[in-house]
């Protein structure tokens, strides 16, 4: 069983370059819900001319002492965001804060439909190396094989995220007491799974699935992100088959 992704330069039957935008949220936030809903519409109208966007709706975990736990929050979001913050370079500041969108790992700024238009526009001038991902049932998930194509010469991360959309919640507490939040595609999983070199790199990575998670949902995500500078500097995506199967108890989230 083989599923085949977004690529990059000049890829796609159209051409289209696929642009990473990130939103680190929270469901504890009142500010985040417009933010949300900015980045569903950018995945499903996709508005950039010769872009794909691949959007990735990370929620943190500091808001859950605040009066409501967010149950699809992750301490690896908050890492990633936290990671952002150290750096000098992308306009990031010390201070974490939602909602935030970073696009292409290089551009940062408050969550909005308008300015991530703006930047994804931007991020297209870059080229990116080829991703591919397949994917095959395994025991308790999916084996993903990755192959990331040559570049330049700087040394990537790369990167393997689980998004599940169609998600949504009724909060009961906390500043959005009482409102029905519908999400973009939510992350489920996030990991670095390998440093890529310039000469390209192809290996094999399993990915758990929870049985909560409904199958047809879910969407593989590769991207390779340069270090340093932060850059993303490739992105491929894969749909999991709805029939397969998950020997790993239901998640609570």
């Amino acid at each position: 069983m083989t599923l085949v992704l977004l690529g990059a330069l000049g890829t796609s039957a159209a051409e289209r370059s696929p642009v990473l935008v990130e939103l680190f949220t929270s469901e504890g936030c009142s500010s985040c819900p417009p933010a949300d809903e900015a980045l569903a519409a950018l995945a499903r109208e996709q508005p950039v001319a010769g872009a794909v966007i691949v959007p990735l709706e990370l929620h943190v975990d500091y808001w859950n002492s605040l009066g409501w736990a967010d149950p699809f929050s992750l301490p690896e979001a908050t890492a990633r965001q936290e990671h952002y913050a150290s750096t000098a370079a992308g306009g990031y500041t010390s201070q974490l804060y939602t909602p935030q969108m970073v696009v292409d790992g290089t551009r940062s700024f408050v969550g909005s439909e308008g300015l991530a238009r703006a930047a994804v526009a931007q991020a297209m001038a870059n080229q990116k190396r080829l991703i591919r991902a397949d994917l095959r049932p395994a025991p308790g998930g999916v084996d993903v094989e990755v192959h990331v194509g040559p570049g330049e010469d700087r040394p990537a991360a790369l990167w393997l995220v689980l998004t599940e959309s169609g998600l949504s919640s009724q909060v009961t507490r906390g500043e959005n007491r009482g409102r029905t939040l519908v999400h973009a595609p939510v992350v489920r999983s996030l990991e670095q799974v390998a440093v890529v070199p310039a000469g390209g790199w192809t290996g094999t990575v399993r990915l758990p699935l929870a049985q909560a998670w409904r199958r047809e949902a879910l969407v593989v995500v590769a991207f390779a992100q340069e270090r340093g500078s932060g850059r993303v500097v490739g992105v491929g995506t894969a749909r999991v088959p709805a029939t397969v199967a998950s020997g790993r108890p239901s998640s609570p989230r």
